[in-house]
């Protein structure tokens, strides 16, 4: 019989929540601020979110239903496991993966548009893609700080929650600071249109533009369940629950707070033309390069935390995988030294970087891409508590079936809203989500059959204690 590879034990109660938190917040308040007051306004994106985050809060509470039955790293593979058998296991793991990465990608793009807006940075031009070049010292930088976040990550969970807890005070502190300078200093006649400007996106199509992102925006609450095995002997998988909830509840006020402060201290439209109009924003209406940096500060340390988080969960979707021999075993062989998934690591590293090349012009599709992977991830979750739940022979309350359905509802709607053709929130046809998403799919297939061999391996019985220690 196979030993059972274990990751190291050495996550506590505040470095999930920094975990989850931190991996929230990111950048994308930065960045993706001009599309969500433009296409919804500010009374829109903050609607948008505020459903979101509702939506969220009954995903998560499935999460934390199911994570109470299964504390074991992978989380939604193991959940589909447990209730579908090793196809579906895959699909939702090889489509998360891909979501998270998709996010490190992301943030390994934006730190170089970050830093730009700090200081001069776009040095040796090496190519276009689309409107926007590609530099070398961007390259550079996010090749430099992928390999950091991958070294720290590879000499243990404890060093990756520490630094995170660490940057994630920081994160409130800073966040409080521009908040506070924007809400108490500005004014609601600098709010020119509540619900939108942009032609064809104000209104409910705004509100539906923003929210249909809202999984992009909001994923990181789910890294919980991804490393709920390498928690302590004193955090139990129902704390785990309420962290993991709490999260959701902090991240659903920053973001409402950000839009409100940036759309009281200018009007919009004086900043739509700028790359980072939230910076912009506190330079303009105080004069003050100094709060603007503040700002910039912030989307650094949110970036890392983002960063880390999904870089961290990217790793253990794999491990998961491979400790299950759903994929080669390999990737399920913790590190003898450090306890931490040494192949997975290397791996989303080599991901990541690639996700760089593409460039600014990649933003937006890496994010839709990220959204539809991981809404993929929310409706695997709920199903595989359905499925669980209904097999249990257990009573369930009216509460909790409500709940359910209403999480598997919501990730089902926002689903059809970015894949079909005719809806406002759609990709055109000729969009290039579409085209990755099939390269996705493919590859998928493709390594499912070269997997074969590894699942055939093992026994079922082997796998089932393997994945979810059970016997």
């Amino acid at each position: 019989m196979n030993q059972r590879p274990q990751l190291q034990k050495a996550i506590g109660k505040f470095g999930f929540f920094s975990l989850a938190f931190g991996s929230m917040i990111g950048v994308g308040w930065l960045t993706g601020m001009k599309g969500w007051l433009g296409d919804a306004g500010p009374a829109g994106a903050i609607l948008a979110f505020a459903l979101g985050g509702t939506l969220m809060l009954a995903i998560g509470f499935c999460y934390a239903k199911v994570m109470a039955i299964l504390p074991v790293s992978g989380g939604e593979v193991a959940y589909a496991y447990k209730a579908f058998g090793t196809g579906e296991s895959f699909l939702i793991g090889w489509f998360l993966t891909f979501g998270y990465l998709s996010v490190s990608a992301f943030e390994a793009v934006s730190i170089g548009i970050v830093v730009s807006y700090l200081t001069p940075f776009d040095h040796w031009p090496l190519y276009e893609i689309g409107d926007s070049k590609v530099y070398l010292s961007h390259l550079l930088l996010a090749t430099g700080l992928t390999t950091l976040i991958a070294f720290v990550n590879f000499r243990g969970v404890g060093m990756a929650t520490i630094v995170q807890s660490i940057l994630t005070l920081l994160l409130v502190i800073c966040t409080g600071a521009f908040v506070i300078a924007g809400i108490t200093n500005g004014s609601l006649t600098n709010v020119e249109s509540m619900f939108g400007t942009a032609e064809g996106k104000a209104g409910f199509t705004g509100v539906l533009a923003v929210f249909v992102t809202v999984p992009f925006w909001f994923v990181g609450f789910d890294t919980i369940p991804q490393a709920a095995e390498e928690r302590t002997d004193k955090v139990s998988a129902d704390k785990l629950g309420r962290v993991l909830l709490w999260s959701i509840v902090g991240a659903t006020f920053f973001y409402a707070a950000v839009i409100l402060s940036v759309a009281m201290v200018i009007p919009f439209a004086s900043i739509q033309d700028q790359d980072l109009p939230t910076a912009a924003a506190f330079e303009q209406a105080f004069d003050s390069p100094v709060l603007a940096r503040i700002v910039l500060l912030v989307a650094l340390i949110g970036l890392l935390t983002s960063w880390n988080g999904f870089f961290l969960s990217g790793t253990r979707v794999l491990f998961a995988m491979g400790r299950g021999h759903v994929i080669h075993p390999a990737f399920g062989r913790p590190d003898p030294k450090f306890g931490t998934p040494a192949l997975a690591i290397l791996f989303a590293a080599l991901v990541t970087i690639a996700g760089a090349f593409l460039g600014k012009s990649a933003v937006l599709v890496l994010v839709n891409v990220g959204s539809v992977c991981i809404a993929l991830a929310f409706l695997g979750v709920t199903l595989s508590l359905s499925a669980i739940l209904r097999r249990s022979g257990k009573s369930i309350s009216l509460f909790t079936w409500t709940l359910i359905s209403i999480a598997m509802l919501g990730s089902v709607l926002i689903l059809l809203a970015m894949l079909i053709p005719g809806s406002p929130a759609a990709f055109p046809l000729d969009a290039w989500e579409w085209k990755i998403l099939a390269v996705l799919s493919a590859l998928g297939g493709v390594v499912w059959m070269l997997s074969h061999r590894q699942r055939s391996s093992i026994t079922e019985a082997e796998r089932q204690r393997l994945m979810l220690d059970e016997q």
